[in-house]
């Protein structure tokens, strides 16, 4: 099948663009809904950040090292570079006995504003700290400690990453038909929209309480660390943080780089899982916001879902000049 077309961009009264792509629904019952195909393969990239923290739990990596919920979270996120992201994950190396040099992830200029601006107006290069990825890259760290392996635990044939695989395709339910390098340098395997969203849902199952075993503990504790520190997830003015800020805690989202999203709503066993073909973090934002509203997770009154699907996109003066719209299909 086809992509279908999810948000469509208007502007004096044409349509000017338009944004083809594949979302799921899925509770525990099986597929709820679908637009386009289900079956697209996709690199989930780092919105799967929660079945890469998976073997840093069941291991024992994680209770070994006395984490918190807020390393939890960090190993989930794709946060700014802020101070509160910097500083927690150094904090968290030097409880290791390990610092910065030991990542593997690299280093880029943070997308928070002030740490932006001091880096900047100062002779500090970016680290690898800074990397959005950081609190992942820290959780290898402290599982690759936990396990004497290798320090090069981004390599494919690591056996931390081999471990991720075998967890990443029990969760999803499907054999990985292969893997790109991510960003962060460190291997992402594909699957179907389908089969991420079967692996969200599982989460949210998890998460409501349902169940017990080793698996279903570290769904629910890496869940309740997002949904718990949003901020620690993403950053301020990133839709992450502020869609759940928006849905009090009850549901936990992640995107990834090239217009992916999943969402985990524990109180409906649901798991959403959506990529925009063409890659625009603009469609896959208000995708999302569009399905989180539709199933009753988001206030349609809220003002999150005016900034990422209702309201007008204005221009340098302020001028509204444009308007987001669901495409016929996707809207009903």
């Amino acid at each position: 099948m086809a992509a279908a077309d999810l948000i469509e961009l208007w502007r004096g009264g044409l349509m000017e663009s338009v944004h083809r792509g594949h979302a799921v629904v899925w509770d525990r019952g099986g597929m709820v809904a679908a637009w386009g195909d289900a079956d697209a393969v996709i690199f989930p990239r780092s919105s799967c950040k929660m079945l890469q923290a998976l073997p840093l739990i069941e291991s024992g990596a994680a209770d070994a090292a006395g984490l918190g919920t807020e390393q939890l979270a960090l190993a989930c996120a794709s946060h700014q570079g802020a101070r509160i992201h910097v500083d927690r994950v150094a904090a968290w190396l030097d409880g290791l006995g390990l610092a910065e040099p030991d990542l593997r992830c690299g280093a880029h200029m943070p997308n928070d504003p002030p740490e932006n601006r001091r880096l900047t107006c100062s002779d500090e290069a970016p680290c690898q700290l800074h990397n959005n990825c950081s609190g992942k890259h820290a959780g290898f760290l402290t599982w690759t400690r936990h396990h004497r392996a290798g320090p090069d635990y981004h390599e494919p044939d690591h056996p931390l990453q081999q471990a991720v695989r075998r967890v990443f395709e029990e969760v999803t339910d499907e054999t990985s038909p292969g893997y790109g390098i991510d960003g962060c340098s460190a291997p992402n395997f594909a699957t179907s929209v389908s089969g991420l969203a079967r692996a969200m849902s599982a989460f949210a199952v998890a998460a409501s309480g349902e169940g017990s075993g080793a698996r279903t503990a570290a769904m629910r504790r890496l869940t309740r660390a997002m949904t718990a520190h949003p901020d620690l997830v993403a950053g301020e003015g990133r839709a992450c943080t502020e869609l759940m800020r928006a849905m009090g805690g009850r549901v936990a989202v992640k995107t990834g780089a090239e217009a992916v999203f999943v969402a985990i709503a524990p109180d409906r066993g649901l798991g959403i899982a959506l990529k925009v073909a063409d890659g625009a973090t603009r469609a896959s934002e208000a995708a999302i916001t569009a399905l989180l509203v539709r199933l009753g997770l988001l206030d349609a009154g809220h003002p999150v879902v005016g900034k990422y699907l209702t309201d007008p996109l204005r221009n340098w003066r302020g001028i509204a000049v444009a308007e987001r719209r669901l495409a016929t299909g996707f809207d009903a």
